[in-house]
């Protein structure tokens, strides 16, 4: 199998345009489903959501995984309880706003390490996951730190100092990005392992 290949594309030949729709609103229901799941962990819980994302990513290749969180974001921007804890488009003026936008990078890191061959053995994935979620806190953080005030919004976490962003934003989910980028590299490598001993 060529080694920029990816795993969906491994798995079922060439992509027409139906099957890549078909993929797209498959993959925003697994990761809206993978939101709503929370997994009990200190010192906060841990939602599946990111995980998700980066299995998508991982699977879909980078445009088609950029596509599909696009589409995941507008799903929520329409109303639907898609991001986690059931919210919506909401979300957008709310702290994680940045975390929200900084998924489609995310979902596209990912497909880009996929399509490289980067992201196929466990060492190699588990490395790029844990690269990827650490990239996500740039626009995470962006958006209190820097563009929520400039566009008007007023809230106890905009404009902060570093250290409040550090003990809010960043350092309670380090533990569970650590979890969730073994587990995708678990899932990742096995499932290119199934695909080759077939």
């Amino acid at each position: 199998m060529s080694r920029d290949m990816t795993l969906s594309q491994a798995v079922t030949g060439s992509t027409s345009l139906l099957k890549q729709v078909l993929m797209v609103a498959g993959g925003t229901a697994f990761i809206a489903l993978a939101a709503q799941i929370s997994v009990p962990m200190l010192p906060v819980p841990m939602t599946l959501q990111t995980l998700a994302i980066l299995m998508v990513g991982f699977t879909f290749g980078a445009r088609l995984g950029a596509a599909t969180l696009i589409a995941y974001l507008a799903e929520g921007a329409m109303g639907l309880p898609v991001f986690a804890n059931g919210m919506n488009g909401i979300a957008f003026a709310g702290p994680t706003a940045g975390f929200l936008v900084g998924f489609v990078g995310m979902a596209w890191a990912a497909g880009w390490a996929a399509e490289r061959g980067l992201a196929r053995g466990f060492v190699g994935t588990a490395l790029s996951a844990i690269v990827i979620s650490a990239l996500l806190y740039v626009p995470g953080l962006a958006w209190p730190a820097l563009v929520a005030g400039a566009t008007g919004v007023e809230a106890g976490w905009v404009a902060q100092g570093s250290g409040f962003y550090w003990t809010w934003f960043v350092a309670p989910f380090l533990l569970g990005d650590a979890v969730k980028a073994v587990i995708a590299a678990l899932l990742v490598a096995g499932g290119w392992k199934a695909l080759s001993a077939r």
